[in-house]
């Protein structure tokens, strides 16, 4: 039984420099959410392990950059800059949620506790993939051969 398909895409040139327009909209998403959780990161961290509460005060710590509120600040990029909108939000998604994964995968570690390096930003052409997770609805299919 099979339980999955695969196509193999023959894209128009067209298509190619969207695809392309996407990919690095979709590295500068990447790199912009993986700062935002540096940044909470530097400004959360102390580099003691105790303090006396009477000299010096302890600060409030900052909101955490989660999956669901870089989610909902999506809606955000999308107003303020318009060729954000031509990506499906799906795969607009996916970018936060890779974040998520390798963000967290350095602060955890693996299943012994040791953790890997510094989740690094991506430069021009290291970011390579898109993923659509919605199903392929029929509508959405455009044939240039009638049959």
């Amino acid at each position: 039984m099979r339980l999955t398909y695969q196509y193999r895409l023959r894209p128009t040139k067209q298509q190619i420099a969207t695809f392309e327009n996407w990919l690095e909209l979709c590295r500068r998403q990447y790199n912009y959410r993986l700062a935002e959780r540096f940044n909470w990161w530097e400004q959360n961290r102390c580099d003691i392990d105790r303090c006396s509460i009477i000299s010096c005060g302890i600060a409030p710590l900052k909101d955490k950059p989660s999956y669901y509120s870089q989610k909902r600040d999506l809606t955000n990029t999308k107003v303020l800059f318009a060729e954000y909108k031509e990506i499906p939000s799906h795969t607009l998604q996916d970018v936060i949620a890779r974040v998520e994964k390798t963000f967290d995968r350095w602060l955890k570690g693996d299943s012994n506790g040791l953790r890997s390096g510094r989740p690094r930003f991506k430069g021009k052409g290291r970011y390579r993939s898109l993923t659509f997770p919605d199903p392929i609805k029929p509508e959405h299919i455009r044939t240039q051969y009638k049959t």
